[in-house]
């Protein structure tokens, strides 16, 4: 039972924008966005300051004052509304004069590691430089062969890929990057290479690869070889020098195996640009399959990146090749690729909440993506990022990626459950309105500043292109033909030709003039903007973890994590709006919550799946997004969310089950601390135990069981 409208004053109390900022939130935005000199003092002293330096920088990117003043006033009005843009660009636009050496840019990748000292040490150079910057970076580590293998300029035998990754784990790790935020990476992974089942166990091993998000790159013949039960063969190409010295027979199928591989320079190819592949090992798909599942179930990783999917449906397909992620996922990029981020907080939009009366303001909705895009694009003119390769990328391609957050509290606003139908209908319609009002910007945009220039760039019809799209054949491409960069866009991009279905003027339009970007949309975790200037909505695309837990969050200085109390949004709106004695743990039904006020766990993995699945039929790039499952859920249920996500046609699945042997997370519940107890051995033998949330007094501070625990066996005690 839930009363109405304990709160007397809700008729004239009805903004959502009228709930107070929680200190936490007010916390994180000091530590993280807030302008400050290098002295310390104070630059923003409130949170509209920092959304009037960030306005006034990127309209400054605008022709002349007139425009200016004009786009100021219009970004300003946007960041008052709910555009929140990423947190590289809150942090350090407008702040030049204070923090030189930073990028406003989020994501990048880093061009191609070539199988040699000098391609991997000089990868590991330009990764320092991006991090150093503020940037999180992927890499490909898959593009270096096995361990084992000879190497013949060396005369010696090589330790394999996992070794120098270790290195560039411990480089990241003593980079701290710019605007408090440590160093992000994330390395993706061949499910064909003969060292993916250490990849997969890699970290196991306490302390190893910690700065390194992990996912595979699912290939579909691995999934159909998988569905039926198949064999697998790991393999790796082998150079030409090889094939010479040795009299390869590369017809002998049991011994080589052609595949696409993302280098071809030295290797061995066959007429469709396949390169023959050494095999190394044939195993059962589905024994690969199991250990990926167990090792993901245990550990939440590797991640799991549908690549080919991602391929296909990549508006660029007809000159990139994904083969990496920034460190979250949502953004597949090419060698060098960069792209900046931004989300809407959908919570801003909703009018009347929790009432028979609560909607969505869809007109605002649209005003502000439309403002937001265009504020966006002005961010590649000031991108500071550090590689000559990156800044040609960026402006190259100009790609960005809007999305949205708090869809989990917005869902709870409106009286709907998470993962219901109604709400999943309300998912796809938020994403189809973000993504045809941010297509109608870029033709606006293309005909005011011009398009991207790689719309206006010819590209050579290829055997692989046909094969790809075989609709140019029917309209009478060849081989050899030329096309612009805006035809094979707009009309032949897969993501572009569902635009079409709904809105078929604008995308022949786009055809005609070309897009002022090549991506529009993407959608990302957004944790510490979530949690800062969205007062802690829900993160990106989730449901609220829990409406009352607690944050993991670094501080400098403090030799563990500090545990930080939060509460959801839609629980602060609550209480402020309806019910100030709310509590989402009472049994007193005057202070109980509805019941379409669910979490995390309530959500079944179907339901994930399904959200994500809403979401991701008008997103353009990926989507970050984080089935938790409880501890105690079945192994053999577990498997079947992975399945089902690529039945489901997702680029992407990441799954997080509670498993304090493994890790300690940076979202707790209370209930899981106290039901978990730690033991910690003194120098002196003697066994001390305590559960998670109990304070412990160690090294001069205090620390929470849980996190001291976490830091001793990671090996970053006293290293923040």
């Amino acid at each position: 039972m839930t009363i109405a409208h304990i709160n007397d004053d809700y008729e004239q109390n009805v903004s959502v924008s009228d709930v107070p900022m929680q200190l936490a939130s007010l916390d994180i935005w000091d530590k993280k966005y807030r302008l400050k000199s290098k002295d310390g003092d104070v630059i923003d002293v409130t949170i509209d300051d920092t959304y009037q330096r960030v306005a006034r920088n990127l309209a400054e990117v605008e022709a002349d004052s007139q425009k200016q003043a004009y786009w100021n006033e219009r970004f300003l009005w946007a960041l008052r509304h709910g555009a929140i843009p990423a947190g590289r660009i809150v942090s350090n636009a407008g702040a030049l004069e204070h923090k030189p050496a930073t990028s406003t840019i989020n994501c990048t990748v880093s061009g191609t590691i070539q199988d040699s000292m000098n391609g991997i040490l000089g990868k590991v150079f330009e990764a320092g430089l991006t991090l150093k910057a503020g940037c999180g970076i992927g890499y490909e580590f898959s593009t270096l062969r096995p361990k084992g293998a000879y190497v013949c300029g060396a005369g010696a035998y090589t330790s394999g890929p996992l070794s120098f990754m270790d290195i560039y784990d411990k480089m990241c790790f003593t980079i701290s990057s710019a605007g408090g935020r440590r160093g992000a990476q994330m390395a993706t992974f061949d499910v064909g290479h003969p060292d993916v089942l250490d990849f997969i166990r890699a970290k196991r091993e306490n302390g190893r690869l910690r700065q390194f998000n992990m996912s595979l790159l699912i290939s579909e013949d691995f999934m159909q070889a998988v569905t039926h039960d198949a064999d697998w063969k790991l393999a790796f190409p082998v150079c030409k020098e090889e094939v010479t010295a040795e009299n390869m027979d590369l017809s002998d199928n049991d011994r080589f195996i052609w595949r696409e591989w993302p280098v071809t320079d030295g290797y061995v190819c066959d007429e469709s640009g396949r390169v023959a592949c050494r095999v190394y090992k044939t195993i059962k798909a589905r024994h690969l399959w199991d250990m990926i599942m167990s090792s993901t179930y245990d550990y939440a990783e590797p991640g799991f990146l549908l690549i080919d999917k991602y391929n296909e449906m990549n508006n660029n397909w007809y000159c990139e090749n994904i083969r990496a992620s920034n460190p979250c996922g949502e953004q597949g990029l090419p060698q060098y690729g960069a792209c900046l981020l931004g989300s809407v907080n959908l919570t801003r939009f909703v009018r009347e909440p929790f009432t028979d009366q609560a909607h969505f303001d869809w007109d605002e909705f649209r005003d502000v993506v439309a403002v937001f895009t265009r504020m966006l694009d002005n961010v590649v003119e000031v991108n500071g990022l550090p590689l000559e390769q990156q800044r040609n990328e960026i402006a190259y391609k100009r790609r960005h990626g809007l999305g949205y957050l708090g869809l989990g509290s917005t869902i709870t606003m409106l009286r709907m459950k998470y993962g219901a139908p109604e709400s999943l209908a309300f998912t796809e319609r938020v994403t189809r309105e973000l993504a045809v009002t941010g297509w109608r910007q870029a033709l606006e945009l293309a005909r005011e500043k011009g398009p991207a220039p790689v719309m206006e760039d010819d590209f050579t019809v290829t055997r692989k292109m046909l094969r790809q799209r075989p609709e140019m054949v029917r309209d009478g491409y060849q081989v050899g033909d030329t096309v612009k960069g805006k035809v094979l866009h707009a009309r032949y991009s897969r993501y572009m030709q569902r635009i079409a279905a709904v809105e078929p003027q604008l995308v022949d339009e786009l055809t005609e003039v070309g897009a002022r970007f090549t991506h529009h949309s993407s959608i990302a975790p957004t944790g510490t903007i979530s949690l800062s200037l969205a007062n802690n909505a829900s993160n990106g695309i989730e449901p609220s973890f829990a409406h009352v837990y607690s944050r993991n969050v670094i501080r400098e200085g403090k030799k563990t994590k500090e545990k930080v109390e939060v509460c959801s949004y839609e629980l602060l709106a609550y209480r402020e709006l309806i019910n100030p004695k709310a509590n989402p743990d009472s049994q007193d039904p005057y202070r109980q919550l509805p019941d379409y006020f669910v979490t995390a766990d309530h959500i079944t993995p179907k339901e994930h799946v399904d959200i994500q699945a809403a979401a991701q039929k008008w997103i353009d790039s990926s989507i970050s997004k984080t089935a938790n499952v409880p501890t105690d859920f079945p192994f053999d249920s577990f498997k079947d969310i992975y399945l089902y996500a690529y039945e489901q046609g997702l680029k992407g699945c990441t799954t997080f089950r509670f498993n304090p042997e493994a890790f300690q997370g940076v979202l707790v519940k209370e209930k899981d601390l106290e039901n978990t107890t730690y033991e910690f051995v003194l120098d002196d033998g003697t066994v001390v135990s305590a559960k998670g949330n109990e304070e412990i007094e160690y090294d001069g501070e205090t620390h929470t069981a849980a996190n001291l625990f976490d830091a001793l066996k990671e090996g970053y005690y006293g290293r923040f």
